[in-house]
């Protein structure tokens, strides 16, 4: 039996992968941990847990956590960073879902987060955790770093292009819209439902923190450093993201509709969790609420000789939880659609 702790499980994402993980015969939840929670039961915050976990919040710092094989961190940034490194050295894998592993550069790190790293040690061990890319090192790894919701939309978006060289990666666009479950479950006013909804708007319009966590992964792929303009938006929907990407053909290089199909046909074929949709059939977020999945479509506009690129994920599973558990599976040796095979709620 796979023991298991949640560092930070009263978050939406916390809870999500409270409730993939619930069911499965080959799991068990030993430790779920809440600093203001403490003691309390996880099923009186969450009744929706009743009958499937009678665990107890313990404390962040609990003992149990060093019993563990995974622990997974679903807390905010610059708290895995503190107690990762002792976990590790207890033998305990770690899977977070913070942002504290993602990015390579440090400084860049610092200047986005606003904080002092406090682990830059174990940055260049951490894998970057998007299976589709770095599968082997993911089941190679004690420390994965899974990526935020943003990028993984995007870049599974973008990467068939950025391999195959079709692309002027100078102009890439991104613009983006999510649900309000992406900034977390915290009482702030832009979230209220009576400023969300019935409305849509931009945020980080000067720059966001995805941002550079989405370039560092793009330019794996590309010959070049790409300029990337990224813009996220907010929507009145709890969950989901969906992304629409833009890029020039580049020039001397000629593409149709059915090549790119076809070059995102190979790509993803034996990609369990993105589903590319036939021609003429595009992605919507009410596709893949509470699935694993990520569905795409690629269109070519002739008449200024452009592709885009449709994205959608359910934030809290594809762009958060799913992903922790996609990543925890491949890490153990599971089959990798362990505990996800779970169809989209529609409506």
């Amino acid at each position: 039996m796979i023991r298991i702790g949640v560092v930070g499980a009263t978050g939406y994402t916390g809870v999500e992968l409270l409730r993939l993980l619930a069911n499965r015969s080959d799991v068990r939840l030993e430790v779920v941990t809440s600093r203001e929670r403490q003691g309390t039961l996880v099923n009186e915050l969450f009744p929706s847990l009743r009958g499937h976990i009678d665990l107890e919040f313990a404390a962040p710092d609990s003992p149990a956590l060093g019993d563990c094989d995974i622990v997974f961190f679903a807390t905010p940034h610059g708290v895995a960073m503190e107690t990762v490194p002792e976990l590790l050295d207890r033998g305990v894998r770690v899977i977070d879902l913070s942002a504290d592993f993602r990015l390579q550069d440090i400084a860049l790190w610092e200047r986005w987060y606003k904080t002092t790293h406090r682990c830059p040690q174990l940055v260049p061990e951490a894998v970057y955790g998007l299976p589709e890319v770095n599968r082997e090192q993911i089941g190679q790894a004690r420390l994965v770093a899974a990526p935020g919701c943003y990028p993984t939309a995007i870049q599974l978006g973008y990467i068939p292009l950025l391999r195959a060289g079709l692309v002027d990666v100078s102009q890439l666009i991104a613009d983006a819209k999510s649900g309000v479950s992406g900034a977390g479950r915290k009482a702030a006013i832009d979230y209220l439902a009576g400023e969300a909804t019935e409305s849509i708007k931009a945020y980080g319009v000067t720059g966001h923190r995805h941002g550079p966590e989405i370039e560092q992964g793009l330019n794996r792929h590309s010959g070049q450093p790409v300029n990337l303009i990224f813009m996220p938006h907010l929507t009145p929907m709890i969950r989901g993201i969906l992304a629409t990407l833009y890029a020039p053909v580049k020039a001397g290089t000629e593409v149709t509709a059915e090549s790119l199909q076809a070059l995102y046909q190979d790509s993803y074929a034996n990609e369990p969790f993105v589903d590319l949709l036939p021609q003429g059939e595009y992605p919507a977020t009410r596709n893949v609420r509470g699935a694993n999945t990520c569905q795409i479509s690629v269109v070519h506009r002739a008449e200024n000789n452009r592709v885009v690129v449709l994205s959608a994920i359910d934030n809290l599973v594809k762009g958060a939880s799913g992903q922790a558990v996609q990543i925890m599976n491949i890490m153990l040796g599971l089959p990798e659609t362990s505990g996800l095979d779970q169809v989209a709620l529609v409506p």
